[in-house]
């Protein structure tokens, strides 16, 4: 149990060391709230090379360049907006992490609460046929055949069951 504990603090050590090295001391702002504005739209733009990884984590060029350009227009008196707006036009939707609800995006945001409420009712269905066949075939097999209904008959009357043949 120990190790289990210590390597579970070391690997939390090392991924909160990774993630603290992508923003490199050169790039930090002198204004704390500017610096943290500009962390907090690094958050949600998705590093172009990455994919799935936000400019904030990654340590890539590109990454780079995009958080230099966020502080740049954060100095220059934009608003977030302004910033994630300029960014837009300049790299397409796809460099936000959470794309705006828009026509041409409902489909991303509708298809997972779709999805996740078609299989709920694939599920519920389901159980339901199951839970009938069930009891249909309960029904069927708890009645006895003739020959059974004779011999529960003689069990109950205290007759000695008839010796079947070897």
């Amino acid at each position: 149990m120990r190790k289990l504990i210590v390597i579970f603090f070391v690997l939390t050590v090392a991924f909160a060391a990774s993630a603290a090295r992508a923003v490199q001391p050169d790039e930090i702002m002198s204004d704390p709230v500017k610096e943290s504005r500009a962390r907090d739209l690094s958050r949600e733009l998705r590093c172009m090379v990455c994919q799935n990884q936000s400019i904030d984590d990654s340590e890539a060029p590109l990454a780079r360049d995009l958080r230099l350009l966020v502080r740049e227009r954060i100095a220059a008196g934009d608003s977030d907006a302004q910033v994630i707006d300029f960014l837009v036009a300049r790299y397409g939707e796809f460099v936000l992490l959470k794309p705006r609800l828009e026509r041409h995006t409902l489909l991303l945001w509708l298809l997972p609460p779709l999805a996740l409420a078609g299989g709920g009712l694939a599920l519920w269905m389901h159980s339901r046929r199951r839970a009938k066949s069930a009891a249909a075939e309960d029904l069927s097999s708890s009645k006895l055949t003739a020959e059974e209904e004779a011999r529960l008959e003689r069990l109950i009357a205290g007759e000695p069951a008839p010796e079947k043949p070897l």
